[in-house]
């Protein structure tokens, strides 16, 4: 199991998370990703800070962690832009970067901004076209493309990256599930999937998934020695109200990421409902990371 920090890049200076990315690395994460917004959801009035830019940041002041996002929204960027600045982080960070991407499922920011395409069908073709370009970019061959939403003439594209960006695609509709077949290195996916029916839509997906490895993202409130349990509850439930967060000590948190790897994820990425603080990081480290490495 790999354990990768989500930490969303908003109400939160550059060099703060600076901090909690370096007490990550030596907590033992294997890396850490933000989110894609034009604004945060649901927290609109809040400041944020770009994915791509944060990523490079971060990248610059860590010497191990892989950075990425969970995930980039395709309507966002022009593919062949979106092919340059990954290179560069590539490069920059000695190929520690890696692309998650998705077609973009929140619908509110779509329409405050007049993001296109705007129907949900169409922004999974351009995803396709995006995820295309991108391979034919790196491949370092002059690259022609015609599709409905791109095109491209005989285009040259240099440097390639250094060896393979690794692409995360999330979601489990059909049509998404194409994509993760045919371009996905990692698979993101609803922890839901993977609790509804014992599992079995999640079997059903996986099948469809090709080679793509499995990650989920999960919310979680640790419990450390001496801490009040319910005090921790209670501030989780009003962070996350509209979800289930994980809480428990670091023996209760190692066996519950210890069954998601025998259900077949092999990476979480860990949603702490303290926003990262360097002591959940370091405990987490020595109850859950260090023991399930070990094991």
């Amino acid at each position: 199991m790999q354990f990768h920090l989500f930490l969303p890049q908003m109400r939160l200076s550059l060099d703060r998370m600076v901090e909690i990315a370096r007490a990550a690395e030596w907590a033992g994460f294997n890396g850490m990703a933000g989110m894609d917004h034009l604004v945060p959801p649901l927290a609109e009035n809040q400041p944020m800070w770009e994915a791509m830019t944060a990523n490079t940041w971060l990248a610059a002041h860590t010497a191990r962690l892989r950075l990425g996002s969970l995930v980039l929204c395709d309507a966002m960027r022009n593919p062949v832009v979106l092919a340059r600045e990954a290179v560069t982080i590539d490069h920059a960070s000695g190929g520690r970067f890696e692309l998650g991407i998705g077609w973009g499922s929140y619908q509110s920011e779509f329409d405050t901004f007049a993001l296109e395409p705007a129907r949900p069908r169409d922004r999974v073709v351009r995803l396709r076209e995006t995820l295309e370009i991108l391979k034919g970019l790196w491949s370092g061959e002059p690259f022609s493309y015609e599709g409905q939403f791109n095109r491209i003439d005989n285009a040259s594209f240099a440097p390639v990256p250094l060896t393979k960006i690794p692409i995360l695609i999330g979601g489990g509709g059909p049509k998404t599930m194409e994509l993760v077949r045919e371009f996905a290195d990692w698979w993101n996916l609803d922890v839901r999937y993977l609790d509804s029916y014992e599992g079995e839509v999640f079997e059903e997906l996986k099948a469809k998934a090709g080679s793509a490895r499995v990650s989920t993202q999960e919310m979680v409130a640790f419990v450390p020695a001496g801490g009040d349990r319910q005090a921790i509850t209670e501030a989780a439930q009003r962070r996350f109200g509209h979800s289930s967060p994980a809480v428990g000590t670091g023996d209760e948190l190692r066996e519950h990421f210890a069954h998601r790897a025998r259900q077949g994820v092999e990476r979480s990425y860990v949603w702490f409902t303290d926003f990262g603080n360097p002591d959940t990081l370091a405990a987490f480290g020595e109850e859950v990371i260090a023991p399930l490495a070990s094991a």
